[in-house]
C-alpha cells in the first residue's frame, strides 16, 4: 500500500502520536542507556588494567593489543545470528540474556593467569555481547518514527559519555580500593564488580523492556494505534524501495557503503578510547588511577551535550548529511591535534583536542545510524544492521593493532605516529557522508 506525503505529514503531526512517542521514550530509554553504559564500561575498562596485567601476569603490549582487538572478532561472527534470534524471541528476553552472559565473562577477567587466558576471555566477551548494540538500534527503529529516531539514537549514545564519566572514576577508585584488599589486586576487584553490574542490569532489563507498542500497557488504545500506524507507513515504504530478506540485505550496495563509513568511525572511537587512560597519564605525568579517571571524564561530560543537541537538531536529510560530514572532519583534525600536543608536551591543548574529538565522534554516530534504518525493515533490518555493526566494529580490532604497528615501524618515542594514523580514516568517512546526497530514498519524504 502506498501513501501520499501529505498523509505521512498528518500522521507525524498528530498530538496523540507525540504523546505515545514521549511515553515510550520515558519508559524504554533509561533501561537501554543503562545496558549500554555497563556494556561500554566492560569493553573499555581493560585500558585501566594494561600496565597491571603486564606487571602482574606478564601480558605484553602485543598480547594486550591482540586481546583488546579480538573482542571484535567474536562480536562480528555472532552479530547477525544474534540479531535474527532477537527478532524471533523478542528484545525483552534476548537483550537481558546478552547482558547477563557478558557480565559473567567480564567478571571472570579477575582470574586472568596470563596472555592466553586474557585473549580467550576477550574473545568470549565479544561473543557474549554480540547483538546488544545492533539489537537496540533495530528495537528503536521498531518503536520510533524516522523523524525522531536520531534523537532517540542520540539519547542511547549518551550511555558512552555517561559510562566514561562514571565508569572511569569508578574503575580508578575500584583499583585504588582493591589494592588495599589482602590477597587481591585492584584490577581484579575492578573487573569482578563491573561484571556483576552487567548481570544486575540484564535482570532489570527483563522486567522493564517491552516487545512492541501493541504490548505496552503504559500506552492508551489510541496511542498504540497512532504509533503502529506511522510505523506501518514507514515499513511499507521500506518494503517498496529497500531490500527484502536476509540475502538481499547482505548483497545491498548501500548496506556495504554504510559499513565502510561505520568502520572508519570505529577506528577513531576505539583508537582513542582503548588508549585514553595511558594517553592522559602520559600527558599529565600521573599514574593511572582515580586522578586520571577524573580527567578522562571531562571529554565525555562535554560529549553529552554535543551528542544530545546535534541528535535533536538532525531531523532532516540535509541536516544529517551536513552534520555528518562536518563532525567526521572535526574528529580527524582533533585526533591529529591530540597527537601533536603529546609530541610537544602540551597537556592542556592535548586535553582540549581529545575533548573535541570525543564530542565529534559521539555526535556523528546517531546520524550515521539514521541512514540504514530508513531503508531496512524486517529480516533485512536484522541482517543489514547486524552486518554494518559487526564488520564496522572490526575497526575496533584494527585500531589498536594499527596504532601499535605504526609506532613500532616509525620508532615513535611518544606514540604520536600511531595516533596520526588513526586520524586519517575519519576524513574518508567525511567524503563518503558528503556523497550520500546522491542517494535517493522515498522514506526521506517523511523527513523533508
Amino acid at each position: 500500500m502506498s501513501v501520499t506525503t501529505a498523509t505521512s505529514k498528518e500522521l507525524l503531526g498528530r498530538p496523540v502520536l507525540k504523546s505515545a512517542i514521549s511515553k515510550a521514550a520515558r519508559r524504554l530509554m533509561p533501561m537501554l542507556v543503562i545496558l549500554y553504559v555497563v556494556s561500554f564500561l566492560d569493553r573499555t575498562n581493560v585500558g585501566f588494567a594494561e600496565a597491571a596485567l603486564g606487571a602482574d601476569k606478564g601480558v605484553s603490549a602485543a598480547a594486550f593489543a591482540l586481546g583488546a582487538g579480538i573482542f571484535f572478532i567474536g562480536y562480528a561472527i555472532f552479530e547477525i545470528p544474534s540479531n535474527l534470534l532477537l527478532k524471533k524471541v523478542g528484545a525483552k528476553i534476548w537483550l537481558a540474556r546478552i547482558a547477563i552472559t557478558w557480565g559473567i565473562v567480564s567478571a571472570c577477567f579477575a582470574f586472568v593467569q596470563g596472555e592466553t587466558s586474557f585473549v580467550i576471555l576477550r574473545f568470549l566477551l565479544g561473543v557474549t555481547e554480540a547483538g546488544l548494540f545492533p539489537g537496540v538500534i533495530m528495537y528503536l527503529a521498531e518503536w520510533f518514527p524516522n523523524k525522531v529516531r536520531v534523537q532517540m539514537f542520540a539519547i542511547f549514545y549518551l550511555a558512552q559519555p555517561f559510562s566514561q564519566m562514571i565508569g572511569n572514576p569508578l574503575s580508578g577508585w575500584l583499583i585504588n580500593i582493591g589494592d588495599q584488599v589482602p590477597g587481591l589486586r585492584g584490577w581484579q576487584v575492578m573487573f569482578f564488580v563491573e561484571g556483576l553490574l552487567a548481570v544486575l542490569a540484564g535482570i532489570a532489563a527483563f522486567f522493564f523492556l517491552i516487545n512492541g507498542p501493541e504490548k505496552a500497557k503504559f500506552l492508551s488504545g489510541e496511542e498504540k494505534y497512532a504509533l503502529k500506524e506511522v510505523m506501518a507507513l514507514e515499513d511499507n515504504i521500506k518494503d517498496e524501495t529497500g531490500p527484502r530478506g536476509i540475502l538481499a540485505a547482505m548483497r545491498n550496495g548501500r548496506v556495504w557503503y554504510f559499513t565502510a563509513i561505520y568502520f572508519c568511525l570505529q577506528i577513531a572511537v576505539y583508537g582513542v578510547t582503548f588508549f585514553l587512560p595511558q594517553q592522559v597519564s602520559s600527558l599529565t605525568g600521573q599514574k593511572v588511577g582515580l586522578a586520571v579517571g577524573l580527567l578522562i571524564a571531562v571529554p565525555w561530560f562535554f560529549g553529552i551535550f554535543s551528542c544530545y543537541f546535534i541528535g535533536k537538531a538532525a531531523d532532516t536529510v540535509v541536516k544529517r548529511r551536513k552534520f555528518g560530514t562536518i563532525l567526521f572532519i572535526s574528529t580527524g583534525l582533533c585526533i591529529f591535534g591530540s597527537a601533536w600536543a603529546g609530541t610537544n608536551h602540551q597537556p592542556v591543548l592535548g586535553m582540549i583536542f581529545i575533548t573535541l574529538a570525543v564530542c565529534s565522534f559521539l555526535a556523528v554516530g546517531p546520524v550515521v545510524w539514521s541512514y540504514p534504518t530508513a531503508f531496512l525493515a524486517g529480516s533485512a533490518a536484522a541482517a543489514g544492521i547486524g552486518l554494518i555493526n559487526s564488520l564496522g566494529n572490526l575497526g575496533g580490532f584494527v585500531a589498536p593493532i594499527l596504532r601499535t604497528a605504526v609506532n613500532e615501524a616509525t620508532h615513535s618515542p611518544t606514540g604520536s605516529m600511531g595516533v596520526y594514523a588513526l586520524g586519517v580514516l575519519p576524513f574518508v568517512a567525511a567524503a563518503m557522508m558528503f556523497a550520500t546526497k546522491r542517494f535517493k530514498n522515498k522514506a526521506d519524504e517523511l523527513l523533508d
